[in-house]
């Protein structure tokens, strides 16, 4: 018993240590699992309706965060009236479409879609389709050598097409703008435009049919910024099934698909074709609100700089009468944010606030393309110069089922620590081995990361702009990643809260040193 006694006492004191050592340890403790599970219970809740961005359920959970924010008395930013910052969408819905070729009327979901949230009010009516392999004109690879498509509708292919294994029209051998993404379509539009085309056609070589999710979304669809629509820059997008390309093309279609399947060269085929095609797309808008909650604890004698700590609070929503929770996704990040806030108003009150100011941030639009950050970005509360980094979390909860190493239940990914600032990878793992322990894998900082994670989540707004950021994210890219069953039940509490401690002690560090990071990196690729 006497021995079991000193045991104790000699841990105590270790603890004791640690504590005056690290003041942060005391508070971080606030940051538990059971803390955490309270606010993502409800959070991932199928109350809340899976927080898509601009419904009922997505306001409710700002509700729920202002409600915590207010009850920790953290203060409102001195340029906003109240907790939230708020961004206008304009949803869309389709009111009439119709797509007719040789009089005959093609079935929408089967034959074609147009998405409502890349299509303006617009009709057509054109005597001939004229085959143009990937839409791309461009210095180095021209799909409108000797094409006329002068008041023609145009057929082309998504993507840009290699030579030896690497894309023609790239530097270094990586995809351009023209590639698969959005910005690539919407170049080949304005191309074919400035063509003389009046209506555009486009074939997925990978896709032959339509998901019913795409089929879901392309009726009605919530657009960022309503005051930048491009209808005149560009025609609609209109995508198309493979058997239906098959019917207007004809016995050629699948040879071209294999060689576009391979991204090889389809300029040399000469395909016009005498059809009669018309096209009629109405629709109906209405701009609603959504918004960023935030929240801030003054510092000290740096109180006129900033440390952010962001996370996304909105989901998918529902669809198809089944509702996605986000639990992981990113229910995980949004508690953490809530939780460290806690953590840090506990410490506050307790005179042990931080030097600079501490801005707690969720927002909402992020699975719509970054669209929170983005109004935040060039609408900023606090001056970027002065906000020295932004700690984004963006899925603590769960581990990645394609990790199939050791430390499977004791790491996080970081990204970006490679980039803007030198002082970043230094503070975070000087924190991480003074704290937590855990494994920081940098594996989605490789430049030839083909899932390109460090431009997906809110952390990218701030470091376009120059600010420097570290993003901590668990990986899940498969499994229940986007399904409904990202529920909380398949949370994995110890590393949540291991976690979520870890970036708490992170942005003490950062709070608290004497000088804000330096900027002594480049920018990232596409920063403005």
């Amino acid at each position: 018993m006497k021995k079991l006694t000193v045991i104790v006492f000699l841990i105590s004191i270790q603890i004791s240590g640690f504590a005056q050592i690290n003041p942060a340890a005391k508070y971080a403790s606030i940051v538990s699992a059971t803390a955490l599970k309270k606010h993502l219970t409800i959070i991932a809740s199928d109350s809340f309706e899976g927080r898509e961005t601009g419904t009922e359920g997505q306001r409710k959970a700002a509700e729920y965060i202002e409600n915590h924010f207010k009850s920790l008395e953290l203060q409102q930013a001195p340029a906003l009236n109240g907790y939230q910052q708020f961004f206008p969408i304009k949803q869309d819905s389709i009111i009439e479409v119709a797509l007719l070729v040789n009089n005959e009327k093609s079935i929408w979901g089967v034959d074609f879609i147009s998405p409502v949230n890349a299509n303006q009010i617009n009709s057509f009516k054109a005597e001939k389709i004229v085959f143009a392999g990937y839409g791309i004109d461009d210095e180095l690879y021209s799909d409108y050598t000797h094409l006329d498509v002068k008041n023609k509708v145009v057929i082309f292919y998504k993507g840009e097409p290699k030579k030896n294994d690497k894309y023609i029209v790239s530097v270094n051998g990586k995809s351009s703008v023209w590639s698969d993404g959005t910005n690539g379509l919407i170049k080949k539009l304005e191309t074919a435009k400035e063509k003389g085309a009046i209506g555009a056609l486009i074939i997925d070589a990978k896709q032959s049919i339509f998901t019913q999710q795409s089929i879901k979304r392309s009726k009605k669809a919530s657009v960022f910024n309503p005051s930048q629509d491009a209808e005149a820059n560009r025609l609609n997008l209109i995508l198309i099934s493979h058997a239906y390309a098959k019917r207007m093309i004809g016995l050629d279609f699948e040879n071209i698909n294999s060689i576009a399947s391979k991204s090889g060269l389809l300029n040399g085929f000469e395909i016009s074709l005498p059809l009669d095609i018309s096209y009629n797309y109405n629709k109906y808008s209405d701009v609603v609100n959504a918004s960023n909650v935030i929240g801030i604890i003054e510092g000290t004698d740096k109180k006129d700089e900033y440390v952010f700590l962001t996370a996304h609070y909105d989901h998918l929503g529902k669809q198809n009468g089944v509702i996605y929770n986000g639990a992981d996704d990113d229910g995980s990040g949004t508690c953490a944010v809530l939780q460290m806030a806690t953590a840090f108003a506990k410490a506050k009150q307790e005179g042990k606030g931080p030097r600079r100011t501490i801005v707690f941030m969720t927002v909402s639009g992020e699975e719509k393309g970054l669209w929170g950050s983005e109004f935040y970005s060039n609408n900023p509360v606090f001056p970027l110069e002065k906000t020295s980094v932004d700690l984004n979390t963006d899925m603590i909860g769960r581990i990645d089922t394609e990790r199939k190493t050791a430390d499977s239940l004791n790491y996080v990914y970081v990204v970006g620590h490679d980039k803007i600032s030198s002082e970043l990878p230094l503070i975070n793992e000087a924190a991480n081995n003074k704290s937590t322990r855990l494994v920081l894998d940098y594996k989605f900082d490789d430049p030839n990361d083909p899932e390109r994670i460090y431009y997906r989540s809110d952390h990218y707004n701030f470091a376009r702009k120059g600010v420097p950021v570290l993003f901590f994210y668990d990986g899940m890219l498969l499994a229940d990643y986007h399904q409904p069953t990202d529920d909380v039940e398949l949370i994995n509490w110890p590393l949540y809260e291991k976690r979520a401690q870890m970036i708490f002690y992170t942005a003490w560090e950062m709070a608290n040193r004497n000088d804000m990071l330096k900027r002594d990196k480049p920018l990232p690729e596409g920063s403005r």
